[in-house]
């Protein structure tokens, strides 16, 4: 049974999201960053109150991905970044996105917190940030 509810067009703007925010981070990254935007569906918490679908997700704004508004984010979707995207809306979660609601690319290394959230730990370039339990309880 999927974690999140999608139609095929669903899917694909989903893995047009995992390419352009995370390529360079091979297919582990891509899940991930596809973990943390099924997260946000599930949440239903803190900045994501009332994002219930794929589509809300990718363009929520603000709070959004940046990835968006580059062109490179509009190219059709990939037969790998589908396959992708199908195995985390069917459930898949990657440590250290399992949790996690957030992730960025800093210059340096992690923080402890962002945005007053704590820091899960590293992927490549990837940090990923988790809520508290009690904040986003869908998420755990």
């Amino acid at each position: 049974m999927a974690a999140i509810k999608s139609n095929s067009e669903e899917v694909k703007l989903l893995a047009r999201l995992l390419r352009a925010e995370a390529e360079g981070e091979g297919n582990q990254g891509m899940l991930m960053v596809g973990n943390v935007g099924v997260n946000r569906v599930l949440g239903n918490c803190i900045d994501f109150k009332n994002i219930r679908t794929i589509q809300q997700m990718v363009y929520q704004s603000p709070g959004g991905f940046e990835a968006t508004q580059k062109s490179y984010f509009y190219q059709a979707a990939r037969d790998n970044e589908i396959a992708l995207a199908k195995r985390v809306i069917n459930g898949e979660r990657l440590w250290p996105s399992t949790n996690a609601l957030w992730y960025f690319r800093p210059a340096g290394s992690c923080p402890p917190t962002w945005w007053d959230q704590r820091f899960e730990g590293k992927f490549k370039a990837h940090c990923f940030y988790v809520p508290k339990p009690g904040e986003c309880p869908a998420v755990y």
